[in-house]
C-alpha cells in the first residue's frame, strides 16, 4: 500500500518535516514558492497540504485536489485558505494556534523602539559615510502613552513590555472586560477617538474583519495627535495605506512601521516605498526560530494524527471529534453556533459573562464541543476568521469573558433546550433554542416565548404594546420592498412592552431602520444575520 503524500508548499521547521517523515508512513514532498498554476497542476497527487502565509489555498486549488483531505496552516490565521470551499469539499482545515504570540509581540515592540529612535535611518546614513547626529534625534518611550487597538494575546503581551519601559498604556477593544483591563494594568477607553487623540504611539493588534478594515483611515488618522508614531504587525488592511503615506509626507504622523500590507509581497510601485520616516519589514512577526519550531512541529503532529489515526486536533472548520460522535451532536453544534451569533448581535459588545444552559436530553451528550461552537459564533465579530472551536476559549479568556455552563436534567416544555445569556453592565440579554423533531427553532428572546427560524435575516423589535404598531411596521417594510417571511409576537403584559421577531427575505436598509427607530413606540430595532 502506497503511503499518503504530503506537500509542504511553504517553509516550515526541520523538526516539523522530520515529524511528518518519521516511520515512512507519509511521503513528504517539499516544494516551496510554487506558482498558482503549478500548485493546481500537482495538487491532485496529495492527501495533505501544508502552508504558511505565502501560498494561497484558493477554491481552484481545493477543487483540483481530488485526493486532498487536510490543509494545515503553520500559524494562527487562515486568511489565505478558502475555508468555505474546503468545508464544502470535505477537506479538513487545521492551524497551529498560539505558537507565534511572543515573537509577534516582540517584533511589534522592536518596531516601537525603532520608530522612537530612528535606528534604521541612522544605520543607513552611517553606512553611506555620513555622520549626521542632529538628524536622528529621537524620543523616549518613558512617560509616553501607547494606544493599543485590540487586546488579544499579542496586544496583551505588548502591553506588558511597554509598561516595563514606563509607558502608560491605553487600550481600545470593544470586547475586553473592565476586570481583564485592570488585571493587565491598562486604561480601557470606550471610544476609539479617545485613544487616537491622546496616544503618542499607536499599535494595532486586531483581526481583519468588516468592522476593522481601514480602522485607521484618513479621517481617523487626522484625529490623532500631531507627531504620533504608528505600528502595525497584525493584518494588512487595518490601515489605509495611501492615507498613512500622505500623513507621513506632511509630518502629521512623525514615523510608522509596518510588517503587514494590503497586498503581499509589497508591490514595487507602492506609495509606501517612498514615504518618509517609514520602516518596512516583510511580514516577520512570526519569523523567529522558536516560533517556527513551535508552529512547524505542531502542524506536523496534527497532520499525522488526522491522516493516520483519524484524530482531529486544532480544526478550524469542524470540532475535534471522532466520526461517530460527530454524527450525533452535529446538528447541536451548528445550531449552537447560530444561537451564539444571534446573541452577539443583540447583546452589548463588551460582555462580562456568557452563560450556556442545557436542558433535557442534550445533557446525555458531551456538551463541551457544543459550548465551543456557541463561543465561536458569539466571538465571530470580535475575532473574525481567526476564531474557531479550538481557540475560542483562549480568545474569550484574553478578553476577560467568563463562560458558565449549567445543566438541568428535568424535561421542561422542550425535549432539548439550549439557552444562552450574556451579562454586561448589569443588563442580561438572552436567546433560547430547541429542536422540533429535527428542525431547530429560536423559542425565546430575553426570556419571552417566540418562534423564529434560525437563519437568514431576523428583525428583533421591542415596542409599546398598543394597537396598530405591527401594521405600521409592516407598511414601512413594504414601502422599502422588504418582505416578511414569518412573524412571532410576545409581550410581558397588556399595554406593556411587546417583542416582535420577524424573519425577512432581505436586509433592511439604513434608511428603513432609521424610519422604524424614529417612532416613539419603538424602544429598539436590531437586525440579526445568520
Amino acid at each position: 500500500m502506497n503511503p499518503l503524500k504530503v506537500l509542504i508548499a511553504d517553509a516550515i521547521s526541520q523538526s516539523g518535516i522530520d515529524e511528518l517523515s518519521r516511520d515512512g508512513a507519509l511521503e513528504v514532498s517539499k516544494q516551496v514558492k510554487l506558482p498558482p498554476d503549478k500548485l493546481i497542476e500537482i495538487i491532485p497527487q496529495f492527501s495533505a497540504l501544508i502552508v504558511r502565509s505565502e501560498t494561497k489555498v484558493t477554491s481552484a486549488v481545493l477543487n483540483a485536489g481530488t485526493r486532498l483531505r487536510v490543509v494545515g496552516r503553520a500559524g494562527v490565521g487562515v486568511d489565505n485558505v478558502d475555508v468555505e470551499t474546503a468545508t464544502r469539499r470535505g477537506v479538513l482545515v487545521l492551524n497551529a494556534p498560539g505558537g507565534n504570540t511572543v515573537s509577534t509581540a516582540e517584533h511589534a515592540f522592536s518596531l516601537l523602539l525603532n520608530v522612537a529612535r530612528k535606528i534604521p535611518q541612522a544605520d543607513a546614513s552611517l553606512r553611506n559615510k555620513q555622520w549626521s547626529r542632529k538628524n536622528f534625534e529621537g524620543v523616549e518611550l518613558y512617560n509616553k502613552t501607547l494606544g493599543i487597538i485590540g487586546m488579544g494575546r499579542i496586544g496583551s503581551e505588548l502591553s506588558r513590555r511597554a509598561i516595563a519601559f514606563g509607558m502608560r498604556v491605553v487600550a481600545y477593544d470593544p470586547y475586553l472586560s473592565a476586570s481583564r483591563a485592570r488585571s493587565l494594568q491598562v486604561e480601557l477607553v470606550e471610544e476609539l477617538g479617545d485613544l487616537l487623540e491622546g496616544a503618542d504611539f499607536i499599535s494595532l493588534h486586531t483581526p481583519l474583519t468588516e468592522e476593522t478594515r481601514n480602522v485607521l483611515d484618513a479621517a481617523r488618522i487626522a484625529k490623532t495627535k500631531r507627531g504620533v508614531r504608528i505600528i502595525n504587525c497584525a493584518r494588512g488592511g487595518l490601515i489605509e495605506e495611501n492615507a498613512l503615506a500622505a500623513a507621513l509626507q506632511d509630518r502629521h504622523v512623525a514615523a510608522a512601521a509596518l510588517d503587514v500590507f494590503e497586498v503581499e509581497p509589497l508591490p514595487e510601485d507602492s506609495v509606501l516605498r517612498s514615504a518618509p520616516n517609514l520602516i518596512l519589514t516583510p511580514h516577520l512577526g512570526a519569523s523567529t526560530a522558536e516560533a517556527q519550531e513551535s508552529v512547524g512541529f505542531e502542524i506536523a503532529q496534527s497532520i499525522r494524527a488526522a491522516l493516520l489515526e483519524g484524530t482531529i486536533r486544532n480544526a478550524v472548520n469542524m470540532p475535534s471529534l471522532d466520526a461517530k460522535t460527530l454524527s450525533v451532536i452535529g446538528p447541536h453544534l451548528r445550531f449552537g453556533e447560530k444561537l451564539g451569533r444571534f446573541l452577539s448581535q443583540v447583546a452589548p459588545r463588551r460582555v462580562d459573562e456568557l452563560k450556556v444552559n442545557y436542558s433535557g436530553k442534550v445533557n446525555e451528550l458531551d456538551t463541551g464541543p457544543i459550548t465551543r461552537a456557541v463561543l465561536k459564533g458569539f466571538l465571530q465579530n470580535a475575532g473574525g476568521a481567526d476564531v474557531n472551536e479550538v481557540n475560542a476559549p483562549a480568545f474569550a479568556e484574553s478578553l476577560g469573558l467568563k463562560i458558565t455552563e449549567t445543566r438541568i436534567s428535568a424535561l421542561g416544555d422542550y425535549t432539548d433546550l439550549l439557552e444562552l445569556s450574556a451579562e454586561a453592565e448589569r443588563k442580561t440579554v438572552s436567546v433560547g433554542g430547541a429542536f422540533f423533531g429535527a428542525t431547530p427553532r429560536i423559542v425565546s428572546v430575553n426570556s419571552r416565548p417566540v418562534e423564529a427560524r434560525p437563519n437568514g435575516v431576523i428583525l428583533v423589535l421591542e415596542n409599546t404594546d398598543r394597537p396598530g404598531i405591527v401594521g405600521r411596521i409592516g407598511t414601512l417594510l413594504g414601502k422599502h420592498d422588504v418582505n416578511i417571511a414569518t412573524m412571532s409576537l410576545s409581550r410581558n403584559q397588556a399595554g406593556g412592552t411587546a417583542l416582535t421577531v420577524l424573519n425577512l427575505d432581505n436586509v433592511p436598509s439604513a434608511d428603513l431602520l432609521k424610519e422604524i427607530r424614529a417612532s416613539e413606540d419603538i424602544q429598539s430595532a436590531q437586525v440579526v444575520q445568520l
